[in-house]
């Protein structure tokens, strides 16, 4: 399994290359606040690690491995921004909660929060029931 930063990098590959198309060092680079340098270093151990291609000065190809595990990190990335918004954290902190969270998480227990997601999700009453148990706490 890849490193908290191998998958920092990896879901930021995956976005960027479903966004654009392609993912550029300088693109990755800037998307995750580092140095170029640090990201060539990264995506070279990616490459040996067989979840990317990587040529110098030709930019970079997930590998099907890359693919999968890009798209199961962005997948997730935003069960838990949506599990945070469910039980109502405030907007300004989810981001950097989820990015302190995920990689400490078992693949088992962000498989339970997507059931937690789905269960609300198909019952907009639960979610009011919710809401309204938080109400009633917060007044307490």
């Amino acid at each position: 399994m890849p490193t908290p930063s191998m998958e920092d990098y990896l879901e930021r590959i995956y976005l960027l290359i479903e966004e654009k198309g392609y993912a550029r060092v300088s693109d990755i680079a800037e998307a995750l606040e580092v140095h170029p340098s640090s990201v060539t270093k990264m995506v070279q151990k990616l490459d040996k690690s067989d979840y990317l291609v990587y040529e110098r000065y030709r930019g970079l190809v997930l590998t099907a491995k890359g693919k999968k595990i890009g798209k199961r990190l962005v997948y997730r990335h935003d069960l838990l921004e949506d599990f945070m918004k469910l039980i109502g954290v405030n907007n300004e902190y989810i981001y950097q909660d989820v990015e302190g969270i995920e990689h400490h998480l078992s693949w088992d227990a962000i498989d339970r929060i997507g059931d937690l997601v789905q269960f609300f999700q198909e019952d907009e009453g639960r979610v009011k029931q919710l809401r309204e148990i938080q109400k009633k706490n917060e007044e307490e």
